[in-house]
């Protein structure tokens, strides 16, 4: 118990008063300023606050059973409150002390209240007559605590007057004794003074039985804690436990271990060994004393009251450490390894940890290893400490006493322990920052200095860790010694994968990061509620726990609740509609839930149609919650199908632009709004005929004419000029005569409404003279009047003929045919009903082939070159595309009977077997030996490989002609032929470490007989046959690393010379560039033989320059290869030379003395603390611009892409 694990904490006034509610997670506190808070301390928030007292609170108790509250305050008022939700309030006030309350407490089963007080009595209450029915009187001054016995009739009080008494109230259930007022001697005659106990040398503030123990435990202002003893006939001083160094305001027995929990005035919460009398660990705070002490009845939980408010508190961690491996759970409980079988139930203790660390600190994690049915067990006391042992068979453990794990378990320091490989485990020491792989004889293999500040690791894959900082999470290879991705994250505290290791999820303590196997995508969800546990169920979805609710989680991000938990439960396996998990006491139980609604959006997010339809036909799923997230995901066309309520139909109608749906649902609701909106909607569509009866519907007539005017119904618009006038608006009149062509209508409008001048132009220009002469006398006017009006010729103006009118048709709209969901819901049944395949929520997961470009180009052509036609493997029927084919086929299908079904193929059995490319390729499935290839070594041009993957194809199967008629048989060829299990077949090694090591030496002759185009060819060879060994021990990857590194160098050293002499014959003035080159390859680790060409060469470049002080310190370097004699003599003149000159006539950008690496692209040197990226498989290091592009060198990677690294499948 390093330190207190606080779960809340509340700023407030000094609190002299605590207690918790049995069932539920509510703490009152009685606060110095009079106040009562209700606190729900799971959630964090303050429930309620009572404010009825008049000064400080220094008791109260809830009810064990009833919704009551009781508290006691320096107002000598005794109050008794309902706590119910909807009705809090106070019940009553019991009066009769006359100074300070100091306790308060409820009977467990009588309706009885006690109380005590500074007026130096304790009072026994009756709740429900609400009357005082005993008074204890003995004590000589204030009585600090008086609690009833958990079981008897037993009274135990602590007072100032430095003794603590035993009452025996067993007369009080005999009858309840005259409540008249202030009868005091009735009263003595229930209750006796059973034991005075005299020991402390000041005065006693609390005292309190043991739950279930004959045992007294008493705190006082000398400083110590007492325990006392009691029999029927006596009680005695046990022991005392000093350590505290001012007064012990209360002390608690631990509800459920031999422990005692105390605080005091000296600012300190101490835990005491009951057994032992010692002081077992101390909590200190800087400026707050301590005055009060709170243990829940049932969780591991405790509250203390200081100063400035309250702390709730454990002891200990309560998450048991588990681990799941198949069927099995293996966890710890009360220290005992154990396993337990999700589907038979059985409940096995296996084996003892109960010699491992602290007796007090429950094991941290469990690192579980089917290989060699071992276990790794942490715990963090002692700066953390680990264990590793090897469980026994469950047989040997049904029998008699378990194994101990002292007995041949291998212990060592360290925080984090886990796992890594099947011989293989890595260990975290936080404190000098170092992981060490360990082997299981606890050998250290290998240590690493991780690149972050580690607090934990976790398995991130195979030979992969997954390290946890402050702030990042970083994926990190262990055999390449690199971080692989990096995550911006609070502290990782859980690491959950899935089942195919495709998806993690990383808990925090308040988020959640959904990530892929590479760190590569992932989303983020938080909680404001402390997130416990999680587990990933069969579809692929995360299942997460909080204090109070279990939720799930889609890998994009989307969320929501399952249901609602009473007490936190630790998650260990979620499959179909069942929950295991661990209970706080480390018991297995089950949750039964209901999966249908974040199946029904992972099947939406994977546009499974089916599994959403059968979602949709068999569950009572679907409310408006589900509608609103179809809304939001863009998805009303769905929701649309099973929605019943007309409003939400009617939005689903108009959002998807479903007309038929719209119409009809607006004919029920019949309100203007939705008819505006799905006139709207039409007129988007060009339905003319819905726009029609919805402007019929608003009575919209200007819009309604304006329509016809547009689909060229004269008929209609004829109708809406009489609709018009029999409206009587001059302006509708109008725009309809004007839409119809008809003049004199409009001159009949003009004229009605007064506007002669318009009247007359309009009859003018349009050739009606009789009928302007008409206009201008009824305005009083004669036709000298109007001279100064310039003549019009007759107009021509007419309304253009409707040439294709479009009244009887809609206009035409991009047919989208039926949708899924049509179909299936028209013919009212899915598939004959039966429930879809779940294929991790995708219905075509099944079917997906990856062909990539360049295997697209090999398909099969009638006309096609034989060297080009090369990855065709199987160029025989298989491929044929023939309708002869075709039948034979079907042909051999019919004889092979109904339901018969071939074999899987031994091929596909070596790519499920193996997670190397190389095994890939000889099993002919290129495509998934080019996503290995990628993912692990960041390979993105595979041209070059094209031979290299034929040739290995072809070596890995024979042919056999038994019978010249019959077609050959395909033989396939192994690596392990004695091995009789399909699933552990492998194709045999077409590649060899030690073949590619003589393909290295040629190449290392050509650079020795200076054909170095011929060794650089040679070198990109060897790297490319090097992706497709296989290999299989730690020290084969070892010798496969150390050869791409030899290999790397030698092909950069040869391009460097090549470039030089490039450069030499191209651009002879560039000297500077000349002589940098020269320099740089003789940076490359090269062979001492091949070194000394590198540093001849360069004193030859350098001497020629008159660089002499740089040729004479090449030539020391050669002279430490001890070279020849000749070659030495020649070396030491130069070295001479330059001690009489030393100088250099031509500057170049080339510091030997400070380390530097050399870029792989641009052949430059990149010094210490500059920025670079490295080649995934190579690790040859570049300029950071060149990032994203081709590795020029091996002509195959992908500059600083992420990758996995090899496997370690051995």
């Amino acid at each position: 118990m390093s330190v207190m694990l606080t779960k809340f904490e509340s700023k407030s006034n000094r609190v002299k008063g605590l207690a918790f509610h049995p069932t539920q997670p509510l703490l009152a506190a009685g606060l110095h300023n009079g106040s009562i808070q209700l606190w729900n301390y799971r959630m964090g928030v303050l429930v309620d606050r009572f404010e009825e007292h008049e000064g400080p609170v220094r008791a109260v108790h809830f009810h064990p059973s009833r919704a009551l509250l009781v508290s006691g305050g320096d107002d000598y008022k005794i109050k008794v409150w309902d706590i119910r939700p909807q009705n809090r309030r106070c019940l009553f006030t019991l009066h009769g002390h006359l100074d300070y309350l100091r306790t308060t407490q409820f009977h467990h089963e009588m309706p009885w209240i006690i109380s005590c007080s500074d007026d130096q009595t304790i009072r026994i209450w009756n709740s429900t007559s609400r009357n005082c029915i005993a008074v204890l009187t003995g004590h000589s001054h204030y009585v600090m605590s008086a609690f009833f016995h958990p079981k008897d009739d037993l009274v135990v009080s602590a007072s100032m007057d430095q003794t603590v008494r035993v009452w025996d109230i067993s007369g009080l259930r005999k009858g309840s004794p005259n409540s008249g007022p202030g009868n005091f001697e009735t009263f003595d005659t229930f209750s006796t003074v059973k034991y005075v106990l005299e020991g402390h040398d000041r005065g006693v503030n609390y005292a309190t039985f043991h739950p279930t123990l004959p045992l007294i435990l008493s705190a006082a202002d000398d400083r110590t804690i007492k325990i006392w003893r009691m029999s029927e006939t006596k009680a005695w001083e046990v022991d005392s436990c000093r350590g505290h160094f001012n007064n012990v305001s209360a002390a608690i027995f631990h509800p459920k271990h031999e422990l005692i929990v105390s605080c005091g005035e000296d600012k300190t919460v101490r835990v005491w060994d009951l057994a032992k009398r010692t002081a077992i660990q101390t909590f200190r705070r800087e400026h707050d004393r301590f005055w009060d002490l709170a243990a829940h009845p049932n969780l591991n939980l405790f509250a203390a009251g200081h100063d400035s408010g309250l702390i709730v508190f454990k002891l200990e961690r309560e998450r048991p450490a588990f681990a799941v491996h198949q069927n099995t759970l293996y966890y710890i409980r009360d220290k005992y390894v154990r396993s337990y079988d999700f589907e038979t139930a059985s409940d096995l203790g296996l084996l003892s940890v109960r010699k491992f660390g602290s007796p007090y600190v429950p094991p941290r994690t469990l690192s579980f290893n089917p290989a060699e049915n071992a276990v790794i067990v942490t715990i963090s006391s002692d700066n953390g400490m680990y264990e590793l042992t090897t469980l026994p068979k469950p047989s040997s453990a049904q029998g008699g006493e378990l194994k101990d794990s002292s007995v041949d378990g291998k212990r060592g320091s360290g925080l984090s322990a886990i796992f890594v490989a099947r011989n293989r485990f890595a260990v975290l020491n936080k404190t000098t920052q170092l992981i060490e792989v360990r082997d299981t004889s606890n050998s250290v293999v290998k240590t690493i200095k991780p690149p972050v500040q580690t607090n934990e690791i976790f398995y991130g894959g195979t030979a992969c860790l997954i390290l946890s900082s402050t702030a990042t999470v970083v994926l990190y290879d262990i055999q390449q010694q690199k971080t692989l991705a990096e995550i911006n994250s609070p502290p990782v505290k859980y690491v959950m994968w899935n089942a195919d290791s495709s998806l993690v999820a990383l808990m925090s303590k308040h988020t959640i990061t959904i990530a892929n196997r590479n760190f590569s995508q992932h989303s983020l969800i938080h909680e404001t509620i402390r997130i416990k546990s999680g587990a990933w169920d069969d579809a692929g979805v995360f299942i997460y726990s909080t204090l109070n609710h279990v939720k799930y989680c889609l890998y994009q991000g989307d969320h929501g609740v399952i249901c609602t938990l009473d007490n936190p439960v630790y998650l260990t396996r979620v499959k179909g509609k069942t929950i295991h998990c661990l209970d706080r006491s480390a018991r297995p139980r089950t949750i039964t839930f209901d999966p249908t609604e974040y199946r029904f959006k992972l099947a939406l997010l994977k546009n499974n149609y089916e599994e959403m339809l059968y979602i949709i036909k068999t569950s009572t799923l679907l409310g408006q919650s589900i509608i609103a997230y179809l809304q939001q995901k863009g998805y009303p066309e769905i929701a649309l199908h099973f929605v019943q309520d007309i409003n939400t139909r009617f939005e689903l109608a108009i959002e998807c632009g479903n007309l038929d749906v719209a119409v009809e649902t607006a004919e029920s609701i019949d309100r203007p709004d939705c008819w505006e909106r799905l006139a709207q909607q039409a007129l988007k569509q060009g339905n003319h005929k819905i726009v029609e009866r919805a402007y019929q519907k608003t009575k919209n007539f200007d819009k309604l004419s304006f329509l016809y005017l547009a689909t060229g119904s004269t008929d209609k618009l004829s109708k809406m000029q009489k609709i018009a006038d029999a409206r009587g608006n001059p302006m509708s009149r109008f725009h309809n005569a004007l839409y119809a062509g008809d003049v004199m209508s409009r001159i009949s409008v003009l004229r009605d409404v007064g506007m002669y001048p318009l009247a007359y132009l309009t009859a003018k220009s349009h050739g009606l003279e009789e009928l302007a002469e008409e206009i201008l006398e009824a305005a009083g006017l004669s036709p000298a009047d109007v001279d100064d009006v310039p003549s019009f010729g007759k107009s021509s103006h007419k309304p253009p003929p409707a040439i294709n009118p479009t009244t009887d048709l809609i206009w035409p709209s991009l047919s989208t045919g039926e949708n899924f969901f049509d179909r299936a819901l028209a013919s009212g049944s899915l598939e004959n009903g039966i429930e879809p395949t779940y294929v991790n929520g995708d219905a075509t997961a099944g079917s997906l082939a990856a062909l990539d470009d360049w295997a697209k180009d090999e398909e099969v052509h009638e006309e096609i070159d034989p060297e080009e036609g090369g990855w065709e493997l199987d160029a025989g029927a298989e491929f044929s595309a023939s309708h002869e084919v075709h039948e034979e086929v079907d042909e051999e299908e019919e004889e092979l009977g109904a339901g018969a079904t071939p074999g899987i193929s031994e091929i596909e059995h070596w790519v499920k077997n193996s997670p190397l490319a190389a095994d890939h390729v000889a099993a002919g499935s290129f495509d998934t030996a080019i996503q290995l290839l990628n993912r692990q070594l960041g390979v993105v041009n595979f041209e070059p490989l094209k031979p290299l993957f034929l040739s290995i194809y072809r070596s890995s199967h024979t042919y056999i002609s038994p019978v010249a008629s019959l077609p050959p048989l395909q033989l396939h060829i192994r690596r392990n032929p004695s091995e009789s299990s399909l699933s552990r077949v492998l194709p045999v090694a077409a590649k060899s470490l030690q073949s590619i090591r003589s393909e290295f030496a040629d190449g290392a002759r050509d650079v020795a007989g200076n054909r170095l185009v011929n060794a650089q060819a040679t070198f990109r060879s060897v790297l490319r046959a090097l992706l497709v060994v296989v290999l299989t021990s730690d020290e084969e990857a070892k010798q496969w690393r150390d050869m791409v590194t030899s290999t790397r160098e030698y092909l950069l050293g040869v391009s460097i010379e090549l470039e030089r002499r490039r450069v030499a014959q191209e651009e002879p003035d560039n000297l500077e560039r000349n002589l940098e080159l020269a320099a740089y390859f003789t940076h490359c680790q090269l062979q001492p033989v091949h070194l000394q060409i590198a540093l001849r060469s360069a004193i030859t470049v350098f001497g020629k320059a008159n660089n002499s002080a740089h040729a004479a310190r090449f030539a020391k370097r050669l002279l430490e290869l001890k070279p020849d004699a000749k070659i030495a003599a020649t070396a030491r003149q130069r070295v001479a030379a330059g001690e009489r000159n030393p100088r250099n006539a031509v500057e170049i950008f080339y510091d030997e003395f400070t380390s530097f690496e050399i870029c792989a692209a641009s052949f430059t040197a990149i010094y210490k603390g500059s920025p670079s990226v490295q080649c995934p498989y190579t690790n040859a290091t570049f300029q950071p611009q060149y990032k994203g592009l081709l590795d020029p060198l091996t002509q195959l990677t992908e500059i600083g892409a992420s990758a996995s690294g090899l496997p370690a499948p051995w």
